[in-house]
């Protein structure tokens, strides 16, 4: 699929993961050189390849140049078939770094391609890249394979525990599901799979882990040690990826036990270490990775917010494809809703809306939906800021129903009728608390009260209003004008990484200053989740967001020894 296309769809689901097209100074750590080598001479006993040597140390400026074992066999061909005219890839990392010959092609070879790719723990994206012209080529993505061993990063951790060959099969499932995306941007390409060079990958540390074959058994329980940290640098014949048998992979470093690779590449990406202002930098996951800082100290750490948001806790929930609800609306005076689609740009109140929905139907509620209808039922007082349904509210909408002994929200009614119950709501509340306790952690070690700007980063961030982040209680206070969407930075962070070797020295520097902050270990982190178990928060102040948003009127906490909030004082510094 190209890579111009809004959304790559794999089967019935929507991988909402592209490529957003900027211009990145090309810097590559592969080279394409041509040369002309001098012909065997009887008098002059030098091996062709020593000739080839010399050939790029004249026109190239490279000595010393180290050969890959594969080609020593087949210069010789190479060179007659090119009539001793060849294009020499060489491989440098870093300027210091010794070059190595890693492909060799007769005559003149003006290709080279290179792969960025992001192993979510839900989606991959993969993008092919030309290493010449930085241009993005073709895109593909796909779910991730290791969802049928786990939902969660936990929960595949657990299942290489529980069995002994549990590593090797997820491990073979992601490189099989990447070696398909290979063939699959190659072919809507029409390139040869040989002609990539150098590739990039990101993940959160399980996943990286598990791609490189690594068992993420340490990352389970506390200290969540890591195998590695730094970055890695290996052929991609070692990891059992299909293209040149002489290509190079790069994996950009890890943050943290819960703060990965695909961190570092948002943050590459977004940088938050080039700024005067505080960034906030959130990418919303199974495993929310927070980053917070500016050019003179940046501090990250991770969340775990579950499945919920992508909608696997959710009564009616489903992952983003064609039939799922994607936008939410209540009207605050009858309490009806109007829905948005996947797959049609019609609202349910409008015309062609039916006409739109025919193949697929309306089937459950996707991320963004979710955080738009909870949202919503706060604003229009159907749930409490305390997050529960308000029974009452039958007397005024039939959409309120009994459910045992709480209450849900009809949200649609069709083939399908699709519900908010009071535990969908619940989970919501317990992943958003987890997320913002998070952050609040992050200001409180930087020792802030508000943040300048907040870049949502990934494919669920990309979807997510951010009034109705801010109205739930996901991200702190901000100039909603400063709130943006930065679609899959970690994809474009690793395209930055493909492209110029440059910003690889940039993030590994950039992640041995980043402070890791583990949440576990905080004691305040519980008493951070507790107030963000209300909407917005039980004490947190939204001036920016109460401009654009009516919001309900809050309880007045009582923070009298005896009363509410001298209690959870108590408990948290206890």
């Amino acid at each position: 699929m190209s890579s111009t296309s809004p959304e790559l769809q794999i089967n019935a689901q929507v991988v909402r993961k592209t490529d957003d097209g900027r211009v990145i100074e090309r810097n590559p750590a592969i080279h394409m050189c041509f040369v002309e080598v001098e012909e065997p001479d009887m008098h002059k006993p030098l091996g062709d390849l020593d000739r080839l040597r010399s050939a790029l140390e004249k026109d190239w400026g490279y000595t010393n140049i180290e050969v890959d074992f594969h080609l020593l066999g087949q210069v010789q061909k190479i060179l007659r078939k090119g009539v001793w005219q060849v294009t020499a890839v060489i491989h440098q990392d870093s300027e210091n770094e010794r070059p190595k010959l890693i492909a060799l092609y007769p005559g003149l070879k003006n290709e080279a391609y290179g792969v960025a790719c992001d192993i979510g723990s839900t989606t991959i994206a993969l993008h092919l890249v030309s290493l010449l012209s930085g241009r993005t080529i073709a895109s593909s993505g796909t779910s991730n394979p290791q969802i049928r061993f786990g939902e969660d990063l936990m929960s595949r951790v657990s299942y290489v525990m529980m069995n002994p060959d549990g590593r090797e099969g997820m491990t073979n499932a992601v490189r099989t599901a990447l070696n398909e995306l290979i063939g699959n941007v190659c072919k809507d390409a029409g390139i040869d799979r040989n002609d990539i060079l150098n590739l990039v990958f990101v993940g959160n540390p399980v996943m990286h882990h598990l791609f490189l074959g690594i068992d993420p058994t340490e990352l389970g329980g506390a200290p969540f040690a890591l195998a590695v940290s730094g970055a890695v640098n290996t052929r991609a014949e070692e990891i059992a990826i299909n293209v040149n048998d002489g290509a190079r992979v790069y994996m950009l470093p890890c943050i943290a036990g819960h703060v990965g690779a695909d961190a570092a590449a948002v943050t590459l990406c977004e940088g938050p270490h080039r700024q005067d202002a505080e960034m906030l930098v959130v990418d919303v996951g199974t495993n929310a990775e927070i980053v917070l800082g500016n050019r003179d100290r940046v501090v990250a750490a991770s969340s775990p917010t579950g499945p919920a948001f992508e909608g696997a806790e959710i009564s009616c929930g489903q992952r983003a494809a064609p039939g799922a609800i994607e936008r939410v609306r209540i009207d605050p005076e009858t309490l009806e809703s109007r829905v948005r689609v996947i797959g049609t740009d019609k609202w349910s109140n409008e015309d062609g809306f039916e006409e739109g929905v025919s193949k697929t139907g309306v089937t459950g509620v996707c991320g963004s939906a979710i955080i738009e209808v909870i949202a919503e039922m706060y604003l229009s007082g159907i749930i409490s800021e305390d997050g529960v349904i308000d029974g009452a509210m039958a007397a005024r909408s039939d959409r309120i129903i009994e459910n045992g002994r709480t209450f849900s929200y009809v949200l649609w009614r069709g083939e399908q009728t699709l519900t908010i119950t009071q535990n969908d709501v619940r989970a919501i509340q317990l992943a958003k608390a987890a997320l913002y306790a998070g952050i609040k952690l992050l200001m409180d070690k930087k020792g802030i009260s508000a943040v300048d700007s907040i870049s949502f980063a990934g494919a669920f961030g990309t979807f997510i209003d951010p009034k109705y982040a801010m109205v739930l209680g996901l991200i702190p206070d901000c100039d909603l004008s400063h709130v943006k969407a930065v679609g899959n930075a970690a994809g474009y962070g690793a395209k930055m990484a493909l492209l110029n070797r440059g910003y690889r020295r940039e993030i590994e520097e950039t992640v041995r200053r980043i402070e890791k902050i583990e949440t576990a270990l905080e004691p305040d982190f519980q008493a951070h989740f507790v107030n963000a178990m209300a909407m917005p928060n039980k004490v947190e102040a939204f001036p920016n967001l109460e401009k654009a948003v009516a919001l309900p009127p809050r309880k007045v906490l009582d923070t009298s020894p005896g009363g509410e909030g001298g209690r959870r004082r108590r408990r948290s510094r206890g």
